[in-house]
């Protein structure tokens, strides 16, 4: 009786008006990215004003900026939720391939007199053999274990940057690139359009990179491992070989991204060494939505917009001229990126990529009257 009845329902569900029209609808928003893409690289061109959210037209130059690095951490989280919501990895020394990235690339281009395209190998390279290094390490344990040691790492790796040997690293200070290293059309005020445009392809890539990843027969077996690595283990695969791809992965792609930073800010920082700067990718993962498609993306894009912007709020006479109770908190930008990032928490579970799913759910349902019994004949 089940075999006869569940084609029956199929074709009745397959026929109703309601189910055809939410098949069109998927089919016609399945390339929804490409007109999306299309938009954003035309942003340069664009003088059409946000207020509220940028300043003045959105193609301006201190806006692009703005843009640019909200493209790159979008593209950085989305391969940092490689090892978390993926694999089930977490790292605390993720920031140290980025760091790689860039100061591996800054420092040959300034020691070693090379061109940025052959410094920028170097330090792509860097970044890959320093996290096939040290994931062959960190993942002889698993946990909090797992954990610590990446802290460990990337401690070490910070405070060997802020003391400066053979003043290589310029300490506290950083050291900026050499302009007469970087190409010409990404140096000065007038070429900020083509800097915008090396972070959305870095976005491009990861995203493009990430998702084949996941999709694959390796995205599947790191999915197995997140859930029960010892079932993994049962049919005979070893995680540990899996997981340490996924790391050397995470890890390139941090250092892409920490060539394209160099790029943007125009030198090297010590703050991109530190365990903050991964915490603050965790808190990009979380914010958008961990083991998603899109969530890391739209985490890392809200989570630096905001940082930038309430951070200018803060320091706005608009907030200095409230009383002290309400100015003194305002006045932190960390305060209200924190209290921001707790309403989300609690009213979006799950991440901003939950979102839709629960505007649909929140909706009444017309399915249900699709679902009713149809009187045998």
């Amino acid at each position: 009786m089940t075999t006869a009845t569940q084609p029956r329902d199929r074709s009745r569900t397959a026929g109703h008006p309601l189910g055809t029209r939410s098949q069109r609808l998927r089919r016609a928003t399945r390339w929804w990215p490409a007109p999306l893409l299309a938009a954003l690289f035309t942003v340069p061109y664009s003088a059409l004003p946000l207020p509220g959210l940028l300043d003045g037209p959105i193609g301006g130059p201190g806006n692009l900026q703005l843009l640019a690095l909200c493209l790159l951490f979008g593209g950085l989280a989305t391969g940092y939720d490689l090892l978390l919501g993926r694999t089930g990895l977490l790292s605390f020394g993720h920031a140290l391939y980025f760091a790689a990235g860039t100061y591996v690339t800054n420092t040959v281009m300034l020691e070693a007199g090379l061109p940025f395209a052959a410094s920028a190998l170097l330090g792509l390279l860097a970044g890959a053999a320093l996290s096939a290094l040290l994931g062959a390490v960190s993942l002889r344990v698993s946990g909090i274990g797992f954990s610590m040691v990446t802290l460990a790492f990337a401690q070490a790796a910070s405070i060997l940057v802020q003391r400066d040997p053979g003043g290589v690293t310029g300490g506290e200070e950083g050291r900026a690139a050499p302009a007469d290293k970087l190409p010409a059309a990404l140096v000065g005020i007038e070429h900020t359009a083509d800097l915008y445009w090396i972070a959305l392809a870095y976005l491009v890539v990861v995203l493009a990179v990430v998702h084949w990843a996941v999709r694959s027969p390796m995205g599947r077996v790191w999915e197995g491992i997140k859930e029960n690595e010892r079932r993994v283990e049962v049919l005979g695969l070893r995680p540990y070989g899996f997981k340490l791809v996924a790391f050397v992965l995470a890890g390139t792609l941090a250092a892409l991204g920490g060539l394209v930073h160099l790029l943007l800010t125009g030198g090297a920082t010590p703050q991109t060494t530190t365990s903050d700067f991964t915490l603050s990718l965790l808190v990009m993962v979380v914010l958008g939505g961990s083991g998603s498609r899109w969530g890391p993306m739209a985490g890392g894009i809200l989570y630096t917009w905001a940082d930038h912007r309430l951070t200018d709020l803060a320091g706005s006479d608009t907030v200095a001229g409230l009383p002290a109770v309400v100015r003194v908190p305002l006045s932190q930008p960390l305060f209200l990126l924190g209290a921001l990032f707790v309403a989300v928490i609690y009213l979006l579970p799950g991440g901003v990529a939950r979102l839709p799913a629960r505007l649909r759910a929140a909706r009444p349902s017309h399915a249900a009257a699709g679902r009713e019994e149809v009187p045998a004949p």
